[in-house]
């Protein structure tokens, strides 16, 4: 485990496939994106002089990051003063919202070594403390530490054995009073009978990366929860995003 300071070869492959521009439902944060996943895909390859990488999730703004970070830049109070883990984090999005909240730190992580380089990156660009490490921290029990009072993930869901990792992962955070956020619109292991909704947004934009142009994206917790969400943030009415 261990925190990034982006290498030269990171930060050439992340300044050179993406344009520093706002997200579309969070307009208030800049993200590092590209326009299509095939291009950046080869660049990085071609860069790191291997095949077979992992897709290049880190260099976009995907539906349910993006309507996680709207939700929290909407409800501050989720994260304000606390400490924050963001898992699976990709391009960090979600973890830049909860710093630009207010929260007291916020630590996000992802295996691939360049997505914690442009967790770095978007982090500084938005001028918000971030530590991104780069780390599988699913099995370990770093969900039930004393010390972390929010998990956040999203998108993370559209694979069995990943989205049944993250799954636990979320519920050994729960079961010691964890407050547990996921953004998500439905992907096909998502174990809705386990989670309820908070809040909806029509997430737009999404045509290079998903099968329609608007994505309706759910903000998911806990079926039921001892932590702050359960005061009063739970009927399913939520805000909505358009």
């Amino acid at each position: 485990m261990r925190s990034i300071v982006p290498e030269p070869a990171a930060l050439q492959v992340i300044r050179t496939s993406t344009q520093l521009r706002s997200v579309t439902l969070v307009p208030e944060i800049r993200l590092h994106q590209a326009s299509e996943p095939i291009g950046v895909w080869q660049r990085t390859e071609q860069a790191v002089g291997r095949t077979g990488l992992d897709p290049p999730f880190w260099a976009f703004a995907w539906a349910g990051g993006q309507a996680l970070a709207r939700y929290l830049l909407d409800h501050p109070e989720v994260v304000k003063g606390r400490y924050v883990i963001d898992i699976a984090s990709g391009s960090g999005l979600v973890a830049v919202a909860a710093a630009w909240a207010g929260a007291a730190a916020v630590t996000a992580y992802d295996i691939d070594p360049l997505a914690a380089a442009a967790i770095t990156v978007n982090a500084d660009a938005n001028g918000v403390p971030v530590l991104a490490v780069c780390a599988d921290i699913l099995d370990t029990d770093a969900a039930a530490s004393p010390d972390i009072d929010v998990i956040l993930v999203a998108d993370a869901f559209y694979e069995r054995n990943l989205a049944g990792r993250v799954m636990r992962f979320l519920e050994r955070g729960y079961a010691r009073g964890t407050d547990v956020l996921a953004g998500d619109f439905g992907r096909a292991y998502l174990p809705r009978d386990r989670l309820r909704a908070l809040a909806a947004y029509d997430v737009p934009g999404l045509i290079g990366v998903e099968d329609t142009d608007v994505k309706h994206t759910i903000i998911w917790a806990p079926l039921s929860h001892g932590g702050q969400l359960a005061k009063g943030q739970g009927d399913g009415s939520g805000a909505r995003g358009h």
